[in-house]
C-alpha cells in the first residue's frame, strides 16, 4: 500500500516545482507544507491516507519485530493467550517478569509516532471542513490510545502537540484519558449518525481498510468501544460507566452484532505478524492456560486457534508462562498457532454480546439479559469459524477447564484441586452468585476475543477471570507479586530520558511506584 508519507511528499515536490515557474511572489512563497482547499478536495487522499496508515499500525503491520515488542512479548503473554519457547536474554525477560525496558518502549513509540501524529495531521487538515474525516481520526485515536492508557496508565492525550515552557509535553492521568475518551467517541458518533441519516457521501471509503467507508458500521464500532470503555471503569467509577454505557447500549445504531461487524484491519498483500513469529521464528506457541481451557471444555473452536503437536490429531500442549527455559528446543515443538489471514483483529461482535452480559449483571437500561446476551456471545464466536451446532456446547454443565501436565519438566503442573484451576462450567446458571455469573461471561470472553491480547490482559487484570496459572520464575526482584500477576509496563525508557519532568508528573498519579506490579486506575485487584 502507498505511504501516505511518500503521497504527500510528492505533493510537496510538486507545488514546489510550480512555483518555480511563475514569477507571482505569492506563489513562491507559499508554505510547501500546506495544501489548500482543491488540493484537498481532489480525491481527499492528503486527509485519508494518514488514515490507513493508522489503521495499519494500531498493530504494525509490516515489521514483525517491532509487532513482537508492540503486544506479543507483553499483552499476548500476560493475557495467557501465548507463551514463546525462546529463552530470551537468558532467559529473563518479559515472561518471566524480567522487564526489559528497551523492549517496553514499542507500544508507545507505534502508537504516538504510526498513528496519533497520522491521526493530529488529518484532524488538523480536516478541523471544521470535513467532518467525517475528524469524527473518523478520533475514533481510530482512541482505540489506539485506550490500549496505550491500559498497558501503562497516565497517557499523552489532550495535551498532544502542546509543549510547555520547561519543554515537557504533560500526560493525562488515566482517569482524565478515560473522561476524554469518552468525550471524543461522543461527538464522532453524533457526527457519524448525522452522516448515516442524511445519506451523506462516502468520502472515506478508499482510505477504509475495516468497513470500506461505511459510515453505520464505524457507529456500530464506536458505541461498543464506548460500552467497553464504560464496562472497564465500572469497578472504580460506576456512575460514569453506568452514563457512557446506556448512552451505546440505547444508540439507534446499535452495537456490533455479527461476525461480519468484526473490527478487523485488512493488511493485504502483507502476511499476520503472528505468522512470522510463530512458524520462521518460532517464537510463539499454544499457552498452558489456553489447553487447559479449550481442551477441558472440549471446546470446538481448538483446532481453529492451534495446531496439533507431532504426537496426534488431537493432542494439543501448550507453554505455561513464566517457566525455566533453557533452550528454544526445549518447547519448540508444542501447539502452534493456526495461520492467520490478512486480517488483524481489534474487536468481535462476541465481544459486544459478553459487553452487553455483563451490563445486565449491573442493571443498565438496554442491556437486555445476561442469560440472552452471555448465548448469543458464545454462538456468535461460533459462527465466526463456521461451527454450526452450539446448543451441545451451551447446555454443557459438567466441563471444567483441565489440569495442566508439562511432559517436559513436572514441576510446572497444575494438578487437579489447585486454587488457580477453574471449575467454572459452561451452562449458564440463574441461580449463581454474581461472581460466578462473572466468571461464566469473561472466560467465555476471553475464548472469543483471541488472538487480541491487549484487551483480554486487561480483562484479566479488571475481573481476574479467567483463572491462570501465575510463573513459576519470577525475575522482577518483588516489584510485582506472582499471585497478583503483573499489573502494567513502566513507563517508557524513551519518555523519561526525552520528557523527564512530565514522567514525573504522571508518575504522581499511579497508585503506587513506576513498576510492573502497580495497578492501573481502574484496576481495583
Amino acid at each position: 500500500m502507498k505511504s501516505w508519507k511518500k503521497t504527500a511528499l510528492f505533493a510537496i515536490t510538486a507545488i514546489m516545482l510550480g512555483s518555480g515557474c511563475t514569477k507571482r511572489f505569492d506563489e513562491i512563497n507559499k508554505n510547501p507544507y500546506d495544501f489548500d482547499e482543491e488540493e484537498l478536495k481532489a480525491d481527499y487522499q492528503l486527509l485519508g491516507e494518514p488514515l490507513s496508515e493508522a489503521q495499519l499500525n494500531l498493530l504494525i503491520y509490516n515489521d514483525p519485530p517491532t509487532a513482537q515488542l508492540q503486544q506479543n512479548l507483553n499483552a499476548d503473554v500476560f493475557s495467557g493467550y501465548t507463551m514463546s519457547p525462546t529463552p530470551f536474554e537468558g532467559n529473563i525477560n518479559n515472561t518471566n517478569y524480567g522487564l526489559l525496558y528497551n523492549w517496553n518502549n514499542a507500544p508507545w513509540l507505534i502508537a504516538y509516532t504510526n498513528v496519533m501524529k497520522s491521526c493530529d495531521f488529518t484532524q488538523q487538515k480536516a478541523k471544521g471542513k470535513y467532518p467525517d474525516f475528524y469524527a473518523l481520526a478520533q475514533i481510530i485515536k482512541v482505540e489506539a490510545i485506550h490500549r496505550v492508557s491500559d498497558i501503562y496508565g497516565p497517557v499523552i492525550y489532550t495535551h498532544y502537540g502542546i509543549i510547555n515552557g520547561d519543554k515537557s509535553i504533560d500526560y493525562d492521568s488515566q482517569q482524565d484519558a478515560y473522561y476524554a475518551f469518552f468525550k471524543d467517541l461522543s461527538e464522532a458518533i453524533d457526527t457519524l449518525t448525522a452522516y448515516v441519516n442524511n445519506n451523506a457521501p462516502h468520502r472515506f471509503a478508499a482510505f477504509d481498510l475495516v468497513y470500506k467507508g461505511d459510515f453505520t458500521q464505524w457507529v456500530k464500532f464506536a458505541n461498543t468501544l464506548r460500552l467497553r470503555l464504560a464496562i472497564r471503569i465500572s469497578g472504580i467509577d460506576p456512575k460514569k460507566a453506568k452514563e457512557e454505557g446506556e448512552a451505546a447500549l440505547k444508540h439507534p445504531l446499535g452495537l456490533l452484532l455479527k461476525p461480519a461487524d468484526n473490527f478487523s484491519v485488512n493488511i493485504a498483500p502483507v502476511t499476520h505478524p503472528l505468522n512470522i513469529m510463530c512458524y520462521t521464528w518460532a517464537d510463539v506457541r499454544m499457552s498452558a492456560p489456553m489447553e487447559s481451557i479449550l481442551t477441558g471444555y472440549k471446546d470446538p473452536r481448538l483446532p481453529h486457534y492451534f495446531m496439533p503437536t507431532d504426537g496426534g490429531a488431537n493432542v494439543y500442549h501448550g507453554i505455561r508462562n513464566g517457566i525455566d527455559i533453557t533452550a528454544k528446543e526445549e518447547y519448540s515443538g508444542f501447539s502452534q498457532l493456526v495461520k492467520f489471514d490478512n486480517n488483524i483483529l481489534f474487536m468481535t461482535a462476541a465481544e459486544a454480546w459478553f459487553l452487553k452480559a455483563e451490563a445486565a449483571l449491573y442493571g443498565w437500561q438496554g442491556a437486555g439479559t445476561a442469560a440472552a446476551n452471555y448465548a448469543t456471545g458464545i454462538s456468535t464466536s461460533f459462527q465466526q469459524y463456521g461451527i454450526t451446532n452450539v446448543n451441545d456446547y451451551l447446555n454443557n454443565n459438567t466441563n471444567t477447564p483441565n489440569p495442566y501436565t508439562d511432559p517436559q519438566n513436572a514441576a510446572n503442573n497444575i494438578p487437579k484441586g489447585d486454587p488457580h484451576l477453574s471449575t467454572i462450567t459452561i451452562k449458564w446458571d440463574e441461580q449463581a452468585s454474581l461472581q460466578q455469573k462473572l466468571e461464566r461471561i469473561i472466560t467465555q470472553k476471553w475464548i472469543a476475543m483471541y488472538p487480541e491480547g491487549q484487551e483480554a490482559w486487561s480483562e484479566f487484570r479488571r475481573t481476574g477471570y479467567p483463572k491462570l496459572f501465575p510463573v513459576v520464575v519470577n525475575n522482577s526482584g518483588g516489584t510485582i507479586s506472582t499471585e497478583k500477576f503483573i499489573r502494567r509496563l513502566p513507563m517508557p525508557q524513551r519518555e523519561l530520558i526525552t520528557n523527564p519532568k512530565a514522567v514525573t508528573r504522571a508518575i504522581a498519579t499511579l497508585k503506587g511506584p513506576d513498576t510492573g506490579g502497580t495497578a492501573l486506575w481502574w484496576d481495583m485487584r
